[in-house]
C-alpha cells in the first residue's frame, strides 16, 4: 500500500511543480522569448530522457531511477526558488525536465508490470492530471492569497522532500516471465498504437494551442475552459481503469467520438472535457495493452512517453502553421481527420508478445 502511496503523490507533486511556473513567468524572465523558452525547456528534458530512463529501468531497476527523478525535481525546485530569474531559471527547468522524465518513465514501468496494472494505471494518470491542474490553479490562488509570487513553487518543493523519503518503500517489481525484445522489434510490431499515442494524445496539447489566438478571450475564462480537459480526463481515467474494456475497440470508438469533439471546439469551448474524458479512456486503454504483452515494461512504456511527448511537441505546431496560412477551420478540421484515421489504423495494431 505503501509503495502505491508513495508513487501516486510523488507524480502529484512532479506534474504540479512542473506547472506552477506557467502563472509566474514574467517574474521568472523578461520578454515571451525568453518566457516561451523557460516553459519549453522542461519538455525538452523530459522528452529526451524518457525512452533512455525507460531502457534503463530494465537493466538497473525501476526504483533507482525513481528516487533519482524525484531528487532532481526537489533540487530544480530548490533552484527555482533561489536562482535570480533569466537564464539560471531556465537550466533549472531542464534540469526539471529530465528529473520528471526519468520519475515518469520508471514509475509508470513499475506501475504497468503490477497484476491490478489496469486499475493502478488509472490511479497514477489521474494523480498526473490532477497535479497538473493544481499547479496551475494553486499556484495563481497563493500568489494572489500571500502578495509572494514563488509561494507556489514552494510549496510544490516542499512536498517533493517526503515522497523522497516514501520512495523508501518502493520495491522492484518485474514479473519473471517478462522478455527482453529488440527496441526496434517492438516498434515494428506496435507502430500503430504509438501513432495512436502521438495522435489522440497530443491532440489535446494542439486544440489548447490554438484556442487562445482563435477566441482572443480572457487569459481566465481560458485557463479554466482548457483545465476542464485534464478533469474530465481525471475522471474518466478512474471510471476506464475499473471497467477493463477492451483496448483496441476502445480506441478505435474513442478516436471517432474525439474527432467529432474536436471539430466542435471550433464551434463552443463545451467541446474541451469531452476531448479530456475521451482522452482518459484512451491513456487507460493503451497502458492496458502494453501491459498484456511479456516485454519488460520499461521498454514499451519508454516508447510510450516518446510518442506522448512528440504529439504534444508536432501536433500544435502542425496546427499553428496550418492556422495561420489556411484559417483556424482547416486547423481544427485537420486534427480531428488524423484523429479519425486512427479508427482505422489501430485495428492493425496485434499483441505479437501477449501471454
Amino acid at each position: 500500500m505503501l509503495q502505491r502511496l508513495a508513487l501516486l503523490l510523488s507524480v502529484f507533486v512532479v506534474m504540479a511543480l512542473s506547472n506552477a511556473i506557467v502563472p509566474i513567468l514574467p517574474v521568472l524572465a523578461e520578454g515571451p522569448a525568453l518566457q516561451g523558452a523557460i516553459f519549453s525547456t522542461y519538455f525538452l528534458g523530459a522528452s529526451v530522457t524518457v525512452l533512455p530512463a525507460g531502457l534503463a529501468s530494465d537493466r538497473i531497476g525501476r526504483v533507482p531511477l525513481i528516487r533519482t527523478g524525484l531528487i532532481l525535481t526537489l533540487a530544480s525546485g530548490i533552484a527555482i526558488v533561489l536562482l535570480p530569474p533569466g537564464l539560471p531559471i531556465l537550466a533549472a527547468r531542464g534540469i526539471e525536465g529530465i528529473g520528471a522524465g526519468l520519475f515518469v518513465a520508471s514509475a509508470l514501468a513499475w506501475t504497468n508490470s503490477q497484476k491490478d496494472h489496469e486499475r493502478l494505471s488509472g490511479y497514477f494518470m489521474a494523480s498526473l492530471n490532477l497535479g497538473l491542474v493544481v499547479g496551475l490553479l494553486g499556484t495563481g490562488w497563493l500568489d494572489a492569497l500571500t502578495d509572494y509570487d514563488l509561494a507556489g513553487v514552494v510549496l510544490f518543493t516542499a512536498m517533493a522532500g517526503p515522497t523522497i523519503l516514501l520512495s523508501a518503500f518502493v520495491r522492484e517489481h518485474t514479473p519473471e516471465e517478462s522478455l527482453a525484445v529488440d527496441l526496434l522489434d517492438v516498434v515494428r510490431h506496435y507502430v500503430w498504437l504509438y501513432v495512436s499515442a502521438v495522435v489522440l494524445v497530443g491532440v489535446t496539447g494542439a486544440v489548447a494551442a490554438l484556442y487562445p489566438e482563435f477566441t482572443g478571450g480572457d487569459p481566465a475564462l481560458l485557463g479554466i475552459q482548457i483545465g476542464t480537459m485534464n478533469i474530465a480526463t481525471i475522471v474518466t481515467v478512474l471510471v476506464a481503469s475499473q471497467a477493463s474494456f477492451p483496448p483496441v475497440p476502445t480506441i478505435r470508438v474513442s478516436a471517432l467520438i474525439m474527432a467529432a469533439a474536436v471539430i466542435g471546439t471550433y464551434f463552443t469551448p463545451l467541446a474541451f472535457p469531452v476531448i479530456g474524458g475521451i482522452a482518459g479512456f484512451v491513456i487507460v486503454a493503451q497502458l492496458s495493452f502494453l501491459a498484456q504483452t511479456n516485454i519488460m515494461q520499461g521498454t514499451v512504456i519508454g516508447l510510450f512517453n516518446t510518442a506522448t511527448y512528440a504529439g504534444f511537441t508536432v501536433l500544435p505546431f502542425i496546427a499553428g502553421i496550418v492556422a495561420e496560412t489556411t484559417g483556424f477551420l482547416a486547423a481544427f478540421v485537420l486534427l480531428a481527420v488524423a484523429v479519425a484515421v486512427n479508427a482505422l489504423t489501430i485495428g492493425r495494431c496485434q499483441c505479437r508478445y501477449c501471454g
